[in-house]
């Protein structure tokens, strides 16, 4: 794959790290950036071949996203802002739709678009030094890519709304605190620890790890009884694998086990 915005490399066996590659900018979101995203998620919906998680991280060490390019929007007509926008709320649905993992490593600010694309991710793990911010309604929007959604569902609804009605920035050791991050990690350890953690992910079944994500996912927004009606359903997608056959043998053979994703 190759990017115009994004920096795409293949650190570890079946993880793809994806950094925003726009560093002279903070790693801000132009059209072009947004494309990107969306181009690349989408893809990873059709077909993700051999990758069985993905880490995202913004280029340098400034920032990982400060959201969208307001140099790019200035003098922007109604029309083209919402042009622009629908390239942004295809890109979060894309995010939030990949059934393969993805880990935010948040190496420096994250801000509005950029907290939302974090928030968009499964979990964060973040630099001590990172901040984040939904400061939208401080230039007279509000966040559009999912952040009014996302962020309540991972602190609660009344800290999402002192955090996205004030425009306020928080620390990673809040975020943390709030539950958004699960762990925050010196700058010089962050990615190493955000890759080590997707190695793991890839070692586990492909199916499994897809399937348990999904029943987490849709789960969290039905009732416990259709949450678990659906979770027996992800179940016996397993049942007639190789890789759960796989599984056993090796626990009983002690072995590490040679998931195929089949």
């Amino acid at each position: 794959m190759s990017f115009a915005t994004l920096s795409i490399d293949r650190p570890r066996p079946h993880v793809m790290l994806v950094a925003l590659n726009r560093p002279e900018v903070a790693n801000a979101m132009n059209s072009q950036c947004g494309t990107d995203i969306m181009t690349l998620f989408e893809g990873l919906n059709f077909d993700g071949g051999d990758t069985r998680c993905v880490v995202l991280t913004g280029a340098g060490e400034r920032a990982f996203c400060a959201g969208a390019d307001l140099k790019e929007r200035k003098g922007m007509t109604d029309e083209a802002w919402t042009r622009q926008h629908l390239i942004y709320e295809r890109m979060v649905r894309a995010m939030l739709a990949c059934p393969i993992p993805v880990i935010a490593a948040v190496n420096g600010a994250a801000y509005a678009g950029g907290c939302e694309l974090a928030l968009a991710c499964d979990f964060i793990y973040a630099a001590e030094a990172a901040r984040f911010a939904l400061t939208e309604v401080t230039l007279g929007i509000m966040p559009g890519a999912g952040g009014t959604q996302t962020l309540a569902r991972a602190v609660g609804e009344r800290r999402a709304k002192e955090i996205i009605l004030t425009g306020k920035p928080f620390t990673a050791a809040e975020a943390q605190a709030w539950g958004m991050v699960s762990k925050v990690l010196p700058a010089s350890q962050l990615i190493a620890e955000a890759l080590a953690t997707a190695e793991t992910i890839a070692r586990n079944a492909p199916i499994s790890v897809r399937q348990a994500k999904l029943a987490i996912a849709r789960g969290a927004n039905m009732s416990l009884w259709d949450g678990l009606a659906m979770e027996t359903e992800a179940y016996y997608r397993m049942v007639p694998t190789e890789d759960r056959r796989e599984g056993i043998l090796a626990f009983n053979e002690k072995r590490a086990a040679n998931f195929k994703g089949k």
